[in-house]
Order: structure tokens, then sequence, then C-alpha cells
């Protein structure tokens, strides 16, 4: 019988309730009653940074949307082609949840001198980058385009948003969106915008496949 949960803290977040709790042994963050990620694998969540820093081209700037429990943001700074990651979290408690109790699961990765913080969500973020300001973007802010945890993250998904990232990456810069399920709508929109999609499924214990998104912006002339 699966043990219960004990509460770790309840807040109001941006577009609802945010928990942090505990299950044997493990943190997890549920949203509005949905759960969100945990402390138990996040193989996919590391597979999706180091994808796009074996692929991006220097000086390696990388933006994570998403903070969660701090894995993709603990991979990224393993690997030696990351000069900065700019860290997107728009919930004030998972940035302090990831400097408290999630700090020993993630490194304390938050305390890397590369990392930035920016409490803002991705939408306004990419809608209001400068141009060829990044090398990667990394995207996990839902549960994928179709499986959205805040309806005003649709856009990210759209053609409008696809133009924004592309415009907001380097010549050869490289987009990443981790979904939980496979979108095919959401690949045949990136191969209008990107060059070199790919599509990696990660088996889990826990149902079907997570998903990785990966395309490559097209170099200018």
């Amino acid at each position: 019988m699966a043990q219960h949960a004990s509460i770790v803290e309840r807040v109001a977040g941006c577009c609802g309730e945010l928990v942090l709790q505990q299950r044997e042994g493990h943190y997890e963050i549920v949203a509005n009653g949905v759960f969100l990620m945990d402390t138990r694998d996040g193989g996919s969540e590391r597979l999706q940074v180091t994808a796009a820093a074996d692929r991006m081209p220097p000086p390696g700037r990388m933006m994570i949307g998403g903070l969660g429990v701090g894995f993709s943001l603990a991979a990224a700074l393993a690997h030696s082609g990351v000069g900065e990651v700019h860290v997107l979290e728009r919930e004030p408690a998972v940035l302090r949840w990831n400097r408290g109790p999630l700090a020993p699961v993630n490194g304390d990765a938050l305390r890397d001198p590369r990392v930035r913080t920016h409490e803002i969500d991705a939408v306004h973020w990419l809608a209001n980058a400068p141009a060829g300001s990044l090398d990667a973007i990394c995207l996990d802010v839902d549960n994928g385009p179709e499986w959205l945890v805040s309806p005003s993250n649709e856009w990210l998904y759209t053609n409008a948003g696809l133009r924004a990232a592309a415009r907001v990456l380097s010549p050869g810069g490289v987009l990443t969106i981790w979904s939980a399920a496979p979108t095919p709508a959401y690949v045949a929109r990136m191969k209008a915008h990107f060059t070199e999609v790919d599509v990696t499924e990660v088996a889990h214990a826990r149902g079907g496949p997570d998903v990785i998104m990966l395309g490559r912006s097209p170099l200018r002339a």
C-alpha cells in the first residue's frame, strides 16, 4: 500500500494552490491537485537539457523554463558546454524550495555562479527577450503542448511562440520541449520553424513514455 503524503508546505501560487509534499522519502510538487513532478527519477528532464547542451553552439547560453525540483538545472551545470543558465520560474515558492528542502537533491544548483534566476513566466520572457540572445531554450513548464498546467502557456506552443523562440535563439541554437505524451501535431508545427526536428521517447515505470522534442534554429545567411 502506498504511503500517504505529508505536506511540507502549501501556498497560494500564481494560478492556484501549490503543494510541496513528501512521500516514501521523495518530494513531490502538486499544482491544483495535479501531480507535476517528483524527485524519484528525473531521467527525461536531465536528457532534455543534455540533448540541448550537446547540440547548441558556443558560448552556451541556455534558458530553462520551469525549475521544478532542480534536476534539469543540475544536468545543465554538469555539462562542459554550458556557460550561462537563465532559470525562468514564475512561482516564488518553487525558487525558495530549491534553495531549501530540495537543495540536497539537486546539488544546491541555484548557488552556482553561472545561474541567473528570473521570477517570470516563459511567455513574457520569450516575447521580450533580445534576438539571438540564447543558444538553447529548454521548456518544461507544462505536462506537454496538449496538457497545460496554465491556460496562459498555450501561446508557447503556437506558431507565434515558435517564431519567438527561433528569433531569440542564435543561428544553430536549439529548442527542446518536454512532454508527458506524444504530440504529433506540435512536432509538425515545429518543422515549419526549425530544422533537424527529433523526437525521443523515454520509457519509465509509470505509464507511457515521456517525450522530448528538439529542433535546431536555422542558420542565417
